[in-house]
């Protein structure tokens, strides 16, 4: 795995997602037309994240939203593997 990214390199990221820095973990709410669109968005999440072996925490609420968060499980931080799975992440809305 990727070593940690320092504060400047996570910032440097985030400029370019719309993710946002909580603690040590990236987050992202998307909000969908229904429950069905909801959890068909976590679907193809789920088989993204699989592929890669790299899961994000998955939040449904409401009832048409989705809240992924991602940070390094192994250890305290953020890694570029975590920005790359949002990038592809953000591509399967």
């Amino acid at each position: 795995m990727s070593g940690l990214l320092n504060e400047g390199e996570i910032e440097a990221r985030l400029k370019r997602l719309p993710w946002e820095l909580e603690g040590d973990e990236i987050v992202r709410e998307w909000r969908f037309e229904d429950f069905t669109e909801a959890i068909a968005f976590v679907n193809r999440v789920a088989d993204v994240a699989e592929e890669a072996n790299h899961h994000p925490d998955i939040l449904v609420h409401g009832w048409n939203k989705v809240r992924l968060s991602l940070a390094n499980r192994s250890g305290r931080g953020l890694t570029d593997v975590d920005f790359t799975m949002a990038e592809r992440f953000d591509a399967l809305q």
